[in-house]
């Protein structure tokens, strides 16, 4: 039987970043995987999805090239060629990570893993020990019982990114990140989009000015959008599908080649073992405490399997500081109340902290500005004047307490925010902050100086 320090079991942005840092503190390291290294991030969603992403904002840029003084004619795209560019990404990204392995000595064991007490591992009938094992094992696509999954006619997102021939009409159920980016993606293709979404605004956890701005901005991009609507019930047996959708006003049947479902997620949490050790569970996600050790001394969690957001970066984060505390280091608790957000739709979405009702519901005497990007030299220039950044500071102290943009490129500018609250900076201090000119991260002071009553450019 092999002997570890530490066995990970999973390899995406969770696990095979906890396994690096595991290493880089001189414990001897193993990951466990069944399928891809990387996980589905690298190989089947954040990753992947930003090339397809990328590859339909050009076109956009191609189809829209008079609007920049510049003339292309018959501009078109091949649909295999696009999802072929993505797969080649997301295959480069995959051998980085073999690289890291090897690179840090770490053991890939390949198979699936299933938990055994007594600190050990089950991998197609070998088995392996560690004195500590680190359960990493993400999640995928759920399922709705009114809108089961055949791959074919209601795919999820998987089968959104490698499908062979671009649908003519789909129908997208949710609007979280990955129902937008979708629905973005095949509307700029060409495809005739419908978003179904239960809850009255789109991108639900979103600021609601942020959620009303993607709703303009996606119907002008001709995305129809149906709110506080609910498929009841879905019929594949024509040549198409068709989806029973339950309004306010009544039902109505929507026609389409393809439904995607992008309800959410579930944990992979069946068959690994958890109950043959003895390791508590509620309500799909694994209970740990802040240092993600599970009930049972020598095995913990991380990532999508655990209670915090589901997000590539928290499942990093979580990892490095399981090992660490595992390696005797002194760390601090993650700040789950200081995690940014991101949409790579467009327009883009980025968000950290309190949305300005929950600030309100909170009781909170606040602050709060904004600054459009109609306004911001940069955006003119760019051709990009959509959206807006929002900050939101307590009134009597200047704590920042949250920030909301939408609009190009914000994704990259959500990290000012992000850091600002982690140092405690005060909106005075922001405000005072030189930023850069022409830069769109010039909003970000600009809506700062709106809060305080001393916006310039606006």
């Amino acid at each position: 039987m092999s002997k570890y320090d530490i066995i990970v079991l999973g390899s995406g942005p969770g696990g095979y970043v906890t396994a690096i840092r595991a290493s880089q503190l001189g414990l001897k390291t193993a990951v466990i995987e069944k399928e891809n290294l990387g996980g589905v991030c690298l190989n089947w969603g954040c990753i992947p999805t930003k090339a397809l992403l990328k590859s339909a904002q050009v076109f956009e840029y191609l189809k829209h090239a008079e609007d920049y003084g510049l003339s292309v004619k018959d501009a078109d795209k091949d649909f295999g060629a696009v999802v072929k560019r993505s797969r080649g990404v997301a295959d480069g990204m995959s051998n980085g990570v073999k690289f890291l392995m090897k690179k840090n000595k770490i053991d890939v064991i390949e198979g699936f893993g299933k938990l055994k007490p007594g600190k050990k591992v089950d991998v197609d009938g070998k088995e392996y020990s560690a004195d500590h094992i680190i359960v990493a094992t993400g999640a995928r696509s759920r399922e709705l019982p009114s809108l089961p999954q055949d791959g074919k006619k209601v795919i999820g997102y998987r089968e959104a990114m490698t499908l062979k021939e671009q649908p003519k009409k789909m129908i997208v159920v949710g609007s979280g990140a990955i129902g937008v980016e979708f629905a973005y993606f095949y509307n700029s293709m060409g495809t005739d989009v419908t978003i179904v979404e239960y809850l009255p605004n789109v991108v639900p956890v979103e600021d609601e000015d942020v959620s009303k701005q993607l709703e303009r901005s996606f119907k002008k991009s001709g995305i129809k959008i149906m709110t506080s609507a609910e498929v009841t019930k879905v019929d594949t047996s024509g040549s198409g599908v068709k989806a029973t959708v339950k309004t306010k006003k009544g039902e109505e049947i929507l026609e389409a080649d393809i439904i995607l479902s992008a309800v959410g997620i579930k944990s992979n949490i069946e068959n690994i073992g958890l109950e043959d050790v003895g390791i508590a569970v509620d309500r799909d996600k694994i209970l740990v405490n802040d240092f993600y050790q599970t009930n049972i001394p020598g095995y913990y969690a991380i990532g999508d399997v655990t209670p915090g957001q589901a997000l590539a970066h928290v499942a990093s984060a979580e990892g490095i500081l399981c090992v660490e505390k595992i390696a005797g280091q002194n760390v601090e608790a993650l700040d789950y109340g200081n995690i940014p957000g991101c949409t790579y739709a467009s327009p883009e979405i980025a968000s950290v902290g309190l949305t300005e009702k929950q600030a309100r519901e909170q009781g909170l005497d606040i602050k709060v500005g904004k600054f459009p990007f109609s306004a911001s030299g940069k955006a003119s220039a760019s051709g990009a004047k959509e959206g807006f950044v929002k900050v939101i500071f307590d009134a009597k102290y200047g704590e920042w307490l949250g920030c909301h943009m939408i609009g190009a490129g914000v994704t990259d500018m959500i990290a000012e925010a992000v850091l600002g609250r982690k140092l405690e900076t005060t909106g005075h201090e922001v405000l005072k902050t030189v930023h850069p000119h022409p830069t769109m991260s010039e909003a970000v002071m600009e809506a700062v100086a709106d809060a305080y009553g001393e916006v310039i450019h606006l």
